[in-house]
């Protein structure tokens, strides 16, 4: 399976965002990809949530998943837009991260709301509190497609391995984790996370991520890590797009699912235990 992942500098602006983004996965249909893959909050990086109040909506009125839903039945292409940040109906008036799988025919296969809140200090200069502006998912989802059974996660999600575990135990042979990754826990730890999870759980994990610093004109700008990654069943990296944005592509062979946990199945070996 040819699949491409693109990798994104989003501003706040839902209309330009969308621009590019179109303009990318369009390049990656032309490339021959079947599966194209966005990052986390590809329709609005922001770090004020006034702004984010301003412009986001809820997900029936988003103009970015209308049009992607259409260029996905356009083009006949399975579309993973890693995130987009929605309103949601809640009486505190948090918003939902939600990814959402979009099949051939333009239809949404499946959506998920990341579960694990990014509320960090990760020096004393960047503190994150995502809690604040969004609303954690409750639910664990995993999508049927042709090519293999999705796991959905989000960024921060990484760090987190018992959601994996749960994936890979439901069926999940391939593992995406879309992510607008901080710089400094980048650097330090995006590689190894995300390899991580490839071997414990003998899946493809497939990770498209914003890069670059993220001027705003309504709050502090941001900066993100960028490499995203691919990262075969056995934990090599088979893709890093470095930090320039653009479209990555390769091809997935479903084989090298089964071939990992021919010779590693600890996927079968998971025991119940007493807690210390």
């Amino acid at each position: 399976m040819k699949t491409a992942l693109v990798q994104l500098s989003s501003s706040d602006d839902p209309d330009e965002n969308l621009g590019k983004i179109q303009g990318f996965v369009a390049e990656a249909a032309s490339a021959g990809a079947g599966f194209v893959l966005t990052p986390e909050v590809s329709n609005c990086l922001s770090t004020s949530r006034r702004h984010q109040n301003d412009v986001l909506k809820v997900e029936s009125e988003d103009a970015t998943l209308a049009a992607l839903r259409a260029q996905a039945a356009e083009l006949n292409i399975w579309l993973l837009i890693g995130s987009l940040g929605l309103k949601t109906q809640d009486a505190d008036g948090r918003f939902a991260n939600r990814s959402i799988l979009i099949a051939p025919d333009g239809e949404i296969q499946a959506r998920y709301d990341k579960v694990h809140m990014f509320d960090v200090q990760v020096t004393p200069e960047e503190t994150y509190r995502e809690s604040d502006g969004y609303r954690p998912g409750d639910r664990a989802v995993v999508a049927d497609t042709p090519f293999g059974k999705i796991g959905l996660s989000i960024c921060y999600d990484i760090r987190f391995p018992y959601l994996y575990r749960a994936l890979a135990q439901a069926g999940a042979r391939i593992l995406t984790v879309p992510a607008a990754f901080s710089y400094v826990t980048g650097a330090a730890h995006w590689h190894s996370l995300l390899r991580a999870r490839a071997i414990e759980n003998g899946c493809y994990v497939l990770a498209p991520a914003q890069t670059g610093v993220h001027q705003s004109g309504n709050g502090k700008p941001r900066k993100t890590y960028g490499h995203s990654l691919v990262v075969s069943p056995w934990g090599e990296v088979l893709l890093d797009a470095g930090t320039e944005t653009g479209v990555f592509v390769f091809d997935m062979d479903d084989s090298a699912v089964d071939e990992a946990r021919r010779k590693v199945p600890s996927l079968t070996h998971t025991r119940q235990f007493e807690g210390p």
